[in-house]
C-alpha cells in the first residue's frame, strides 16, 4: 500500500436541486482521478480520501492523506 498526499479543493458542487453548495475536491496527483464531497470540514475532507481509495480507476489500493498532513 502506498501513502498518497493529495491536493484538497474548495468547490462549488450542485445539489439534487439545482443549487450550489460549497463543498471539497480531492484529487489524485497520481492519475488525476478526482472525488467531491458536500460541506468543508474534516470528515468532508476524510470522505473524499477514502472514496479515492474506493473508486480508483486503476484498481490500486493506496493510502490517501492531505497534503500538509504531517501523518
Amino acid at each position: 500500500m502506498t501513502k498518497v498526499r493529495c491536493e484538497i479543493d474548495a468547490v462549488e458542487i450542485e445539489n439534487d436541486n439545482g443549487y450550489l453548495v460549497d463543498g471539497v475536491c480531492a484529487t489524485c496527483p497520481i492519475c488525476g482521478h478526482e472525488e467531491e464531497s458536500f460541506g468543508t470540514g474534516g470528515k468532508s475532507v476524510l470522505r473524499c480520501l477514502v472514496l479515492l481509495r474506493e473508486n480508483c480507476p486503476n484498481n490500486q489500493h493506496n493510502f490517501y492523506t492531505e497534503a500538509g498532513d504531517s501523518q
